[in-house]
């Protein structure tokens, strides 16, 4: 199973990083590795999180890491990250396309 990353879901994850670099650019380049590093797993296991609860659609699922969640949608062929939010956001259903 393929892994895609959305443009959004980099925006977010290099505006997280940008946040963690003013206090630690070593800890945000590392976050920024251990993150791409967790969702590699869903190449094998891409039903792994549990569903979106603000999608009432069983192809759209979340992961958690730290405080973060990735929000990702299973596809036949492919699983493409949507976004990563903080999880006291709100995840804004906008960015993601239900279309599919």
């Amino acid at each position: 199973m393929k892994i895609i990353w959305s443009p959004l879901s980099i925006d977010r994850v290099q505006e997280i990083a940008d946040y963690i670099s003013v206090d630690s650019p070593n800890e945000a380049i590392k976050w920024v590795e251990e993150i791409f590093d967790f969702v590699i797993q869903l190449k094998a296991f891409p039903f792994l999180g549990p569903p979106v609860q603000e999608i009432k659609r069983n192809n759209y699922r979340e992961l958690i890491y730290g405080n973060y969640r990735i929000v990702y949608r299973v596809d036949e062929k492919q699983i493409t990250i949507l976004t990563v939010r903080h999880f006291k956001q709100i995840l804004p259903l906008k960015e993601i396309k239900k279309d599919k």
